[in-house]
């Protein structure tokens, strides 16, 4: 069976002589991660930092069957990863034509399937349902209705003749419409409590109920949710039944290692190009991008509960990389590499990125990203520059040297004496990983900006420059 091609099976008679075997959704959902897992075959691609924590508790709950829950803050992956679970489906499933909720043509449980079935036995036409159509998704809101999940009587069929105890009546909502497939809320306790009470039956009995009517209707589906851990332990907005039938929990987190972060920034990120210029982004300038995000989720100053998500640093990276190159073009030069004088763009991607813990009546937003860009490039220059490297350019500023950089000066404007510094050179060179011009501009700000940072340097900003000099005596 091709990736795009379904069977060509079209009468239950030929798909039970063809020797289909029919099993639950569960059990396929089992099997089938058993065989990747056998095979040793990835199953969640692009998920990057959740090979020890995540994905073990995630296949720990598809082994048993459960339904489950996806507890974290904002861009931690939570519905990349429920989504992903639809690649452990069978690709093409048998259903009874024309039947509102993919019916098995083995087992139907709709009025419209079961009487398909008495009616037309061996003779009853199937189609092919695709992995990709058995995933409902619906984001909770507080207008979310029973309707828009359960179902409804529909008016219109009951004018056309059937009555209200008749499930003809019925129009399905999304749950039942995922009949043999995954469902998904995100954002669980956004649903009013008559909504969540609505769930019960469908988590725990199987069935659904629809304007006081019980209507015996078994559907198999894999119910999954997610909800940030505040608003789903905060009493009130969940209720205590419905978090016992999610029978896992399963905690996810930010990447813990500041090379993880750069691995999904560079795995997500949507990078411009230019034709005729090439972008080269030093590591150390990935550092401070993915340490900028980390210094934000330790700071007293922005609401951990609703954290900083990795989208943060993909949209730093982004712009960046942006910036460098509208220097490269408004300079006609050919190599866009990304400087300290570009951080300051990253205001722009960083608002609304984070909640500050106080309404801004201490400081404001701008004044806490540009403390936090600052705390980023000293600890990634403390980790990539030593005493002994600089000890002969800081002597060189003693003796009176000064260098004055700008966002708008052109690479080459960087190499005027550079070799009159000893040292400095080299370290730009070691940092840079290559010898252009703008290769090491870049390194040449990231070592006078360190020194500034760690006090060895002085720093003035005059008329669109900055001007680095000897360190002043305190006064």
């Amino acid at each position: 069976m091709s990736e795009s091609t379904p069977p060509t099976i079209t009468r239950l008679g030929a798909l039970r002589d063809a020797g289909y075997g029919q099993r639950t959704l569960r059990e396929e959902l089992r099997a089938n991660l058993e065989s990747f897992m056998r095979e040793g075959r990835p199953i969640f691609s692009g998920i990057v930092g959740y090979e020890e924590t995540v994905i073990p508790a995630l296949e720990n709950a598809l082994l048993c069957g459960h339904d489950m829950i996806f507890l974290g803050e904002r861009g931690q992956a939570k519905t990349r990863m429920i989504r992903s679970i639809i690649g452990l489906l069978d690709e093409w499933i048998p259903e009874i034509a024309g039947s509102e909720i993919h019916d098995d043509p083995f087992d139907p449980v709709s009025a419209f399937g079961r009487e398909v079935f008495a009616r037309d036995g061996d003779d009853t036409e199937i189609n092919w349902l695709h992995r990709e159509d058995r995933y409902g998704e619906k984001l909770a809101t507080p207008d979310t209705a029973i309707a828009d999940l359960i179902g409804d009587v529909d008016p219109i069929k009951v004018a056309e003749g059937h009555h209200l105890s008749d499930e003809y009546t019925l129009h399905f909502g999304l749950l039942p419409r995922t009949h043999r497939g995954i469902f998904c809320i995100n954002e669980l306790p956004d649903l009013t409590e008559k909504v969540q009470v609505g769930l019960f039956n469908v988590m725990e009995e199987r069935d659904i109920q629809v304007k006081g009517y019980r209507v015996r209707l078994p559907i198999d589906v894999l119910v999954v949710a997610s909800a940030n851990p505040e608003d789903y332990t905060s009493r009130g907005r969940i209720i205590t039944p419905l978090k016992d039938r999610y029978a896992a929990q399963i905690r996810t987190h930010y990447p813990r290692y500041r090379d993880l972060e750069i691995e999904v920034a560079n795995q997500e990120a949507k990078l411009p190009t230019l034709e005729g210029t090439t972008v080269y982004v030093p590591e150390y300038m990935q550092e401070i991008v993915a340490e900028l995000t980390f210094q934000a989720r330790s700071s007293a100053d922005i609401s951990q509960a609703s954290g900083v998500s990795v989208r943060m640093t993909i949209a730093n990276f982004e712009t960046l990389v942006a910036n460098a190159q509208r220097r490269a073009l408004a300079l006609n030069e050919s190599e866009a590499v990304p400087r300290i004088t570009d951080l300051p763009a990253l205001l722009a991607s960083s608002r609304g990125k984070i909640e500050l813990e106080y309404a801004g009546a201490e400081r404001t937003e701008d004044e806490v990203i540009h403390d936090l860009i600052q705390r980023a490039v000293r600890v990634v220059y403390e980790e990539q520059v030593g005493e002994e490297d600089v000890k002969s350019v800081v002597e060189a500023f003693d003796q009176g040297w000064q260098v004055e950089v700008a966002a708008s000066l052109p690479s080459s404007g960087y190499l005027d004496g550079l070799d009159e510094i000893t040292g400095l050179r080299d370290l730009a060179v070691k940092l840079s990983g290559g010898k252009s011009d703008a290769q090491l501009a870049s390194a040449i700000e990231f070592v006078l900006e360190g020194l500034h940072l760690a006090n060895r340097l002085n720093k003035d900003e005059i008329e669109g420059a900055t001007r680095y000099g000897k360190l002043r005596s305190a006064a």
